[in-house]
């Protein structure tokens, strides 16, 4: 999906900068899934240096080299001067202002952050990476031809979550923490697998041996009981419950 993801924006933008890009993106959200916080802002701000090149690209068919020092204030004011209709509103506005509000988390929030009894680099670096899923959202939609749905999904797709506790042996992933229970070995399982979700038969195959024979009501426990995990009738999937609770819980660490 990466792949094909790439190609298509390298059609429309350098090469260089979707590279840069799509690495910047995919390893803010790494550092999100674990714990990275400080990390993923971080990433984020090449995000936007990319992605402020890319607009610059788009609406004066040159860009600003990296490595070199890019007047974002400028650029927004150019971009928003551009009559409507010459370029898309989200080429135009929308996004980099979205940018924009990444780029000051970036600069400015970190040393003004107040004792105010909330962890304000969680908070930060989640605006942040929401704010990245939907930039890269929005230009797979304009420049891919997809519903914003789609296109939602496909960013979804890119990013693999790598717990540190799974190691995979020819695509069989094995969990590094024998002593966890039945109900914490599928949800690191399916926190992996991600969008792409596990069958039974999969996870009767991924999990240890004694927990074959309760396997089906461990998984109606997560996703009746505690909605950590989702069924689609052949496919489970994990929620944004089950993940907070397998972030929260550091059960991502071997």
């Amino acid at each position: 999906m990466r792949a094909a993801i790439q190609a298509q924006l390298s059609a429309f933008f350098p090469p260089a900068l979707v590279q840069e890009l799509l690495d910047a993106h995919a390893e803010a959200k790494r550092n999100f899934y674990l714990g990275g916080l400080r990390l993923s802002e971080v990433e984020g701000g090449r995000f936007c240096e990319a992605a402020f090149r890319m607009l610059e690209h788009a609406t004066a068919g040159a860009h600003t080299p990296l490595g070199m020092r890019l007047g974002t204030d400028r650029l927004i004011g150019q971009l928003a001067q551009i009559p409507a209709g010459s370029a898309p509103e989200s080429i135009r506005l929308h996004i980099p202002r979205a940018l924009r509000i990444v780029y000051d988390i970036r600069n400015k929030r970190d040393v003004a952050h107040l004792a105010d009894g909330i962890d304000p680099n969680l908070q930060d670096a989640t605006i942040v990476i929401a704010v990245l899923d939907w930039i890269l959202a929005e230009l797979i939609r304009l420049y891919h031809g997809v519903s914003p749905n789609d296109a939602t999904v496909m960013v979804e797709m890119i990013v693999a979550r790598n717990a540190p506790v799974v190691q995979e042996f020819q695509g069989f992933p094995k969990v590094l923490r024998p002593g966890l229970p039945a109900g914490d070995v599928v949800l690191i399982l399916l926190y992996q697998r991600g969008s792409k979700g596990a069958t039974l038969l999969e996870l009767l195959e991924w999990v240890r041996p004694s927990m074959r024979g309760n396997l089906r009501r461990t998984l109606d426990r997560l996703v009746d009981e505690r909605a950590f995990a989702h069924s689609s009738g052949t496919r489970y999937y994990i929620t944004r419950t089950g993940e907070r609770s397998v972030e929260e819980r550091k059960l991502l660490d071997p």
